[in-house]
């Protein structure tokens, strides 16, 4: 089969589109024939050799960690799936992915495709899908009637973050280039604050009770953005290699974010899909073959929005 593997770490050349040996799958694991998987940051600092400490990968390494696809076998003990089912899933991040023809999955993380939207697109829905759900629900435990801020509202966890607090009834400030404002408001924001001509801090009026950080910002920044959260509330950051500031005095929780597999937690964001309550966005569409690409342009700060990759007669 063909896939894309690096056999080293290093820039984005290292990746090549080659042939591979087709795996077969173990006890508890379902064989996929990928439709799609996606491009996430965190991909390119594995690719680059950053993460080898918390994500510790085998080389030669096949990146994917979202995976949309048919069941195409099953290994032993797997039950409640057949072949030809339509599935999406997060992969173990320290194992092989889905930036190939075929790809193994662990059959507990896999959920039914959703239905309404094409089975390649959902592929860009598990893990940045489950960050935001994370995040508000496990860790800022967000209710309806709190006040929430969303820095790096126009990226693509910033984009769930902002529909799932919108409707669960919470005021949401977004912050947002003058180019994603509409898009943003769009999602369910209440307010939108431009970062990039507005100190944001001394932007957000009243106090909110929920900090969600979403965007690199240095670290007095970070700070400032964090001493608008009222007394009690919490700053939840998925920038883990800077770590959230709280406020022991004033009860601030800081949390940062390790989002993990759940294919409960994704069906119910799969059936909001279905429901036509949570919008789906892909950016760009790409062959897997140009995922070298993707990886250049995201090194170069050029790459915006929620890139969907191909796999061969997708």
């Amino acid at each position: 089969m063909k896939a894309v593997r690096f056999h080293e770490f290093g820039d984005p050349q290292v990746l090549r589109y080659e042939d591979v040996d087709a795996p077969a799958p173990g006890a508890g694991e379902v064989l996929l024939r990928v439709a799609a998987t996606t491009f996430n940051s965190v991909e390119g600092n594995i690719r680059a050799g950053y993460m080898q400490g918390p994500i510790p990968v085998s080389l030669p390494h096949t990146p994917g960690i979202d995976v949309a696809g048919t069941v195409d076998a099953l290994g032993e003990g797997v039950t409640g799936w057949a072949v030809g089912d339509r599935v999406i899933g997060f992969l173990p991040m320290v194992g092989d992915g889905a930036a190939a023809e075929l790809a193994l999955a662990p059959a507990q993380d896999l959920t039914a495709a959703p239905r309404s939207i094409p089975l390649t697109d959902a592929a860009a829905l598990p893990l940045v899908g489950l960050t935001a759900w994370q995040a508000l629900f496990e860790h800022a435990k967000l209710e309806a009637g709190q006040r929430i801020l969303v820095n790096g509202a126009s990226g693509a966890v910033g984009g769930y973050a902002v529909q799932l607090a919108h409707q669960v009834g919470a005021h949401v400030v977004a912050t947002a280039d003058a180019d994603h404002r509409q898009h943003v408001l769009d999602l369910g924001a209440d307010e939108v604050v431009d970062h990039t001509s507005t100190d944001v801090a001394a932007a957000v009026g009243e106090p909110v009770d929920v900090l969600l950080n979403l965007a690199p910002v240095d670290p007095d920044t970070f700070t400032a953005l964090a001493a608008r959260v009222a007394d009690g509330g919490v700053v939840v950051s998925t920038t883990v290699w800077m770590p959230a500031p709280g406020d022991e005095a004033r009860g601030v929780r800081a949390v940062d974010l390790y989002v993990r597999s759940d294919a409960d937690q994704l069906a119910g964001l799969v059936a909001r899909v279905d429901r036509g309550d949570l919008r789906v966005d892909v950016a760009h569409r790409v062959p897997l073959q140009e995922l070298v690409d993707v990886h250049a342009q995201a090194a170069a700060g050029t790459l915006s929005g929620k890139v969907v990759v191909l796999a061969p007669d997708a």
